[in-house]
């Protein structure tokens, strides 16, 4: 009997880690039926981290909160409890930031106006409920406010040279004159999921790698966010050159600001999800994600699945919606791309589930 690990990614914006899992499995069991399955749905930091973690840890439970998201918009979301443990003993709360405050949320890009309240609403739900712990996932962000939104829903003001607030997002970091902390709440244990290591300023800061794909379109409108960024770290007292600072739009250095421990995502959520334990008498591990290309060496969810495989002499697959010719696909016994299964692109995009499926059937004939 081959026993099985499931350990996808989200195939981000078409399907969740957990979907993705069950027509891995579904595939497989029509070439091997007598199969044995542990599903794993995995994250980094970004989208999907909650379902990962209700999907691996018995008794989670998804706590309602309605917050504004990241135009301002009311909009309904969930926090996950999980029960308590020796090191949590009123629970640990898991949030994601994008699911409040993420770029999937934004009909349309707002580079200036966009920001993060709703983030730190969901989080002063969780203090409101007492837990012990934080886990927050950062990734998928849609601003670069430098995480001013969710520290001003923790209780922080960004006051301009009157007095008065700020304009919220990115828009409002140049006119920052003082930062009060004193209303600010006190954090509990935060552990903070990224799989950035990018620092707050610079070439390789928050403004000028992620700020075009959030439509900070010229080189004008970099240089003025990382300025205001750059701003925002003298009035705060961070190092902006601190690596992981630069995560989320500038919200890793926020979460620093208030306590928070920078940890890798992939590797955090393995941990907390058992993961280790799962893959240690498996035959096969199979992982995945929506484009597997030349970043994805680099503490993504495939690469660090791989290692984990390795170490427990398990054969590591890989099933991809799209698989780039600058990747690195050694790691794998095997590899799979959708989008070479389904003919185009844009027929794997219109059905995962499907192509997915096939491509666990694919993989269990290489077995």
């Amino acid at each position: 009997m081959t026993r099985v690990v499931l350990a996808p990614d989200s195939f981000k914006g078409t399907i969740t880690a957990a979907d993705a899992a069950a027509a891995l499995e579904a595939g497989w069991s029509e070439v091997d039926p007598s199969a044995e399955f542990v599903h794993r749905p995995m994250a980094d930091g970004g989208e999907g981290t909650v379902a990962a973690f209700a999907a691996a840890v018995p008794g989670a439970r998804r706590m309602p909160v309605t917050v504004e998201g990241p135009t301002g918009d009311m909009i309904d979301a969930t926090w996950l409890l999980l029960p308590p443990t020796a090191d949590a003993a009123d629970g640990t709360a898991v949030i994601d930031l994008a699911s409040t405050s993420g770029i999937e949320l934004l009909e349309k890009l707002r580079p200036w106006d966009a920001d993060t309240t709703g983030f730190g609403q969901a989080i002063a739900a969780a203090l409101d409920h007492g837990v012990s712990r934080i886990v927050v996932g950062i990734g998928s962000s849609g601003s670069t406010d430098g995480g001013t939104g969710m520290l001003s829903a923790l209780g922080a003001r960004f006051l301009d040279a009157s007095g008065a607030p700020v304009a919220r997002g990115a828009r409002g970091l140049a006119d920052i004159a003082s930062v009060d902390l004193s209303g600010l709440r006190t954090a509990p244990e935060v552990r903070v999921l990224t799989d950035v290591t990018n620092p707050l300023v610079g070439p390789r800061g928050a403004s000028a790698v992620f700020g075009p794909q959030k439509g900070l379109n010229s080189v004008t409108d970099v240089t003025r966010a990382d300025h205001g960024l750059g701003h925002l770290a003298a009035l705060l007292g961070l190092d902006a050159d601190l690596p992981g600072t630069g995560a989320a739009g500038g919200t890793g250095g926020a979460l620093v600001v208030w306590g928070g421990v920078l940890a890798p995502g992939a590797a955090e959520v393995a941990e907390l999800i058992g993961l280790a334990d799962a893959i240690a008498d498996a035959d096969v591990v199979i992982t995945g994600e929506g484009s597997y290309d030349g970043q994805s060496g680099d503490g993504k969810v495939p690469s660090f699945i791989a290692s984990l495989a390795a170490d427990a002499e398990a054969r590591a697959m890989l099933a991809a919606g799209r698989i780039t010719d600058d990747s690195d696909t050694s790691l794998f016994a095997a590899s799979a791309s959708l989008t070479e299964i389904a003919g185009s692109s844009d027929a794997a995009l219109a059905d995962p589930a499907r192509w997915l499926r096939a491509a666990g059937a694919e993989l269990a004939r290489r077995v």
